[in-house]
């Protein structure tokens, strides 16, 4: 730089200077207290990891690896990789401080990450991101919870107006491998009008091809293969689930068969939140299972869900609406809602997502009751509701105090103000 230039920030980024900090700390606050109140705990990864970290989980087709990271080697000469999405090093802290025997690890975090692409509006060479990742749950469950717990954040910012649930299932590993040979004998019957980069994709990794974002790609993806057609009932019984449940739990979605993730450790529901208010930078928030990403970093066969949000496109949307933080007070000792039976599981839940909406509720599902109350446990409650068949069909729920033992049966428009009561 000539000393003779004005000092300026570099290209990409920017300096968050008061006014602006205080808009941030509102919204990383506010969604933080939402994760608190499902039973995230936050986690802070270092800004730079290994190289392999992140190239090896993203794919060496990927635009952030061919294009976008920024990888230098230290003066140990170890080549480090400054951080371009965090779910990669979430796993990787998950396997080197072997927490693997606390499953399931419910973490979100918040911090900035870094790639090298043309800055324009809402898109930074360093951004940041608030997300959330949950390891150690393959059942459905986790995916509705994951979304529910998105959608309440998004609550919480006033913006579910705003944006639109998009909603898609990859399927399950043999949907997924039936769908991509699928897809290969779809593009190389029309190898001649792929871009160059699809044409790389196509061989390496084609379900890529249906993120690119070329004109004459985008004519063929219209009329490609759809991957429900290849589903397995396992992949469609767990899509049903998700979005059954989504419906109880009143989550408007749009179903987007073209929402898609290239990298093969990506499984069933994919989703994001996307707006039409910020131009092509419309999506808000994403996310997805990831089921084979711990066994690909070398850790145990731990299934995974999680999303992103990205902190400068809430800030647009929320611009007008922020005026300063209301500060942040740690969630309380949760409740923990158990159904009786699985013929339960939808009302519990509904139930569960009634009680975020004033207390921290963790909801556990899997086992025979005596497994059921020993996972309740580990979360030192002082309240335990239980929703069995007889209190579905009463509109009840049975409500157990961990300190004495004793059980009431309480009606669900009660039920509020009687926790309420005894956690004060």
């Amino acid at each position: 730089m000539s000393p003779n230039n004005k000092l300026q920030p570099v290209r990409g980024t920017h300096d968050i200077l008061p006014e602006e900090a205080a808009r941030r700390r509102y919204l990383e606050d506010a969604m933080a207290h939402v994760c608190a109140m499902y039973g995230y705990g936050e986690i802070r990864t270092p800004i730079f990891e290994f190289t392999d970290v992140f190239h090896r989980t993203l794919g060496d087709t990927s635009d952030v690896v061919t294009k976008e990271t920024y990888t230098f080697n230290d003066r140990g000469n170890e080549s480090l990789t400054l951080r371009p999405e965090f779910t990669a090093a979430v796993v990787r802290a998950f396997i080197s401080n072997a927490l693997q025997e606390k499953l399931p690890f419910k973490a979100f975090y918040c911090g900035p990450a870094f790639r090298y692409e043309r800055p324009q509006k809402g898109r930074l060479r360093q951004f940041h991101q608030f997300g959330a990742e949950c390891l150690g749950l393959a059942e459905p469950v986790a995916d509705i919870e994951m979304i529910a717990l998105a959608d309440h954040m998004l609550s919480k910012l006033g913006l579910r107006e705003y944006v639109t649930l998009e909603l898609n299932s990859l399927g399950d590993t043999q949907s997924r491998n039936t769908y991509r040979t699928a897809l290969v004998e779809y593009f190389n019957d029309h190898r001649t009008a792929l871009s160059a980069d699809s044409l790389v994709r196509l061989e390496k990794n084609p379900l890529r091809i249906l993120d690119s974002k070329d004109p004459a790609d985008r004519a063929l993806i219209a009329d490609a293969p759809d991957a429900k057609a290849y589903f397995t009932r396992y992949a469609e019984d767990f899509f049903g689930t998700v979005t059954s449940s989504l419906e109880s739990l009143e989550i408007p979605y749009t179903l987007n068969s073209r929402l898609v993730r290239g990298l093969d450790y990506y499984s069933h529901t994919v989703f994001e939140f996307t707006t039409n208010a910020l131009g092509a930078q419309g999506t808000v928030l994403a996310g997805g299972r990831y089921d084979g990403l711990v066994a690909m970093m070398g850790g145990a066969d731990v299934p995974g869900v999680g999303f992103a949000a990205g902190i400068e496109r809430l800030l647009a949307l929320t611009e007008a609406m922020i005026q300063e933080s209301p500060g942040f007070k740690p969630a309380a000792v949760p409740l923990v809602v158990i159904p009786v039976d699985d013929a339960q599981e939808t009302e519990a839940l509904r139930l569960t997502q009634e009680l975020r909406r004033h207390f921290p509720v963790e909801l556990v599902t899997r086992g025979n009751m005596s497994k059921k109350m020993k996972r309740a446990a580990r979360h030192n409650p002082n309240v335990v509701l239980l929703v069995g068949e007889n209190e579905v069909q009463n509109g009840t729920v049975t409500v157990k105090h961990m300190q004495d033992g004793s059980q009431h049966n309480i009606a669900r428009s009660e039920l509020a103000a009687h926790i309420a009561a005894v956690k004060n």
